[in-house]
């Protein structure tokens, strides 16, 4: 069998609402519309969880964060939790990654052979939440409603200029790629940070969206919010702001327009792949971490399992599928065991340690069991766990109340139908599948205990001496451009491709 190429195309904070079918039309993203074109574009994609660290665990593991044990932002990725990239490596291909993945812990590989650049955010323990202080804002590292009263334009900032880089190294390792120096297939995860707020973008992006239609949120505050959206306003600090309808369009134009800046890097990297000469035999998946409220609700950011914070982008351009809309709710999840069944890959003996479904048959009809997550992270009391199968979404956590939502006759979730006795069989049917899965004392139990563990480690561990665990890119001079250890006509030779028309 020929094993094809996989690039992997990764954003950060993209509401899967905005990607109906491939991005919306009101969007301007070329790229991204002209890759949908090709793919196959699951129109109701989950994060596993909502909340970057976690959710990119699981997304590499398959594994939902209470078996990687990834509660939050500052949660070890234990190394012997194999990955996408472990499993592909395993079986002969090159493996790299550009740009971000939220790495905790001294591993800062987990399966690449080969990191282009650092993470955007800190390795350690230093963002870890505490359950015994419920309520308390950490202030110095959880989000405030900044990021919407700061939106504007800019033509640098610290996300720019990470993204920028992230890529350049991808390009960069595209055409060294493309020299077929290397004869085994490849694996290249490129991962940015946007759109992710801050809500700043450059000026051009931003000018493209001065007459959106699509500014205003459709839903605001509810009168009285559940428990939990509650607790998520307060981690915000939404008290000492005063948002106005200007701040919330000026943080969606930036918003837009920074889905823009994300799709003429996409741009960049796919017609690198083409020019290469690449691009027939390479899987290309685009997909985000998780979502971003974007005002709905009044909630902004993610943290929640409401649909802007939950659903994602997943899009799949794979040799020998037909392109085409696929209904069924899947999860990222699903991305692990999809890509060892393109690749040839038998992963059956990591099945019962899998909580994702190789997409191949989903693209073609097949149904998928409810699809599952999970939060433990800021903003919580308690592990909140969901589930999506059909139209309907189920949301349990033991310190609230239970809430169902029809996502087909309420799109924007404002009828609870927890209460309603015309739905008790679902609720019942749904909670029983939970209950199977789940146990959420012990669930608990094991998210305050990780807690403890960490901040004690993260105290002593920043007491004298310090050694980051972020991870430092190896640029390796001595072997680039013209050396005397290197043949010149041979060098030449080896450097250049494609040679002729």
């Amino acid at each position: 069998m020929t094993r094809p190429n996989i690039l992997i195309l990764m954003v950060d904070q993209a509401n899967g609402t905005l990607f109906p079918d491939g991005p919306a039309d009101f969007l301007h993203a070329p790229n991204l519309k002209a890759l949908a074109a090709r793919s196959v574009r699951f129109a109701n994609a989950y994060t596993a969880s909502p909340l970057c660290a976690p959710a990119r665990a699981s997304f590499m593991s398959g594994q939902l964060p209470s078996r990687t044990r990834v509660y939050d932002n500052a949660a070890e990725f234990a190394s012997d939790i194999p990955t996408y990239a472990h499993h592909l490596r395993r079986a002969g291909y090159h493996t790299a990654l550009s740009g971000k993945m939220h790495f905790v812990g001294p591993d800062q590989l987990h399966g690449f052979e080969e990191r282009l650049t650092t993470d955007i955010y800190p390795a350690d323990f230093g963002w870890t939440p505490d359950y015994t202080r419920p309520g308390e804002r950490i202030d110095w590292w959880y989000h405030n409603l900044g990021s919407v009263t700061g939106a504007g334009v800019a033509e640098i900032t610290n996300q720019m200029e990470y993204d920028d880089e992230v890529a350049y190294h991808a390009t960069r390792k595209l055409y060294d790629l493309s020299r077929r120096l290397d004869d085994r297939p490849w694996c290249l995860t490129v991962s940015f940070t946007h759109p992710h707020d801050p809500y700043v973008a450059r000026k051009r992006f931003w000018d493209m969206y001065e007459d959106c239609a699509e500014l205003a949120p459709q839903v605001g505050l509810p009168a009285e919010p559940d428990p939990h959206s509650q607790r998520l306003l307060e981690a915000c600090d939404y008290r000492n702001f005063a948002i106005t309808p200007e701040h919330v369009r000026r943080a969606r134009r930036g918003y837009f327009a920074n889905i823009s800046y994300i799709d003429e890097k996409i741009g960049e990297i796919l017609d690198v792949l083409e020019r290469g000469r690449m691009a027939e035999d390479t899987v290309v998946i685009f997909v985000s971490d998780h979502g971003d409220m974007l005002g709905e609700r009044g909630m902004w950011f993610k943290m929640s399992f409401f649909e802007g914070s939950a659903r994602v982008p997943l899009m799949m351009a794979v040799p020998g599928w037909a392109p085409g809309r696929v209904e069924t709710p899947v999860s990222t999840l699903d991305v692990v065991p999809t890509l060892a069944g393109v690749a040839g890959i038998d992963i059956s003996a990591l099945a019962p340690w899998t909580d994702g479904t190789d997409l191949a048959p989903v693209a073609q009809g097949a149904g998928r069991a409810a699809v599952p997550m999970e939060y433990a992270a800021e903003g919580s009391v308690a592990p909140l766990v969901a589930l999506r199968e059909g139209r309907y979404k189920l949301t349990l956590c033991a310190a609230d109340p239970p809430m169902l939502h029809d996502l087909e006759a309420d799109p924007g979730e404002l009828h609870n139908l927890a209460g309603d006795p015309a739905h008790a069989e679902v609720l019942a049917g749904l909670r029983a599948q939970a209950e199977a899965r789940w146990d959420l004392v012990a669930f608990d139990a094991a998210v305050r205990e990780s807690q403890a563990r960490r901040w004690a480690v993260y105290e002593a561990l920043r007491n004298g001496a310090y050694f980051p665990w972020d991870y430092q890119p190896l640029q390796k001079a001595s072997e680039r451009y013209m050396r005397n250890h290197m043949d010149l006509n041979v060098l030449e030779e080896s450097k250049r491709y494609p040679r002729g028309e």
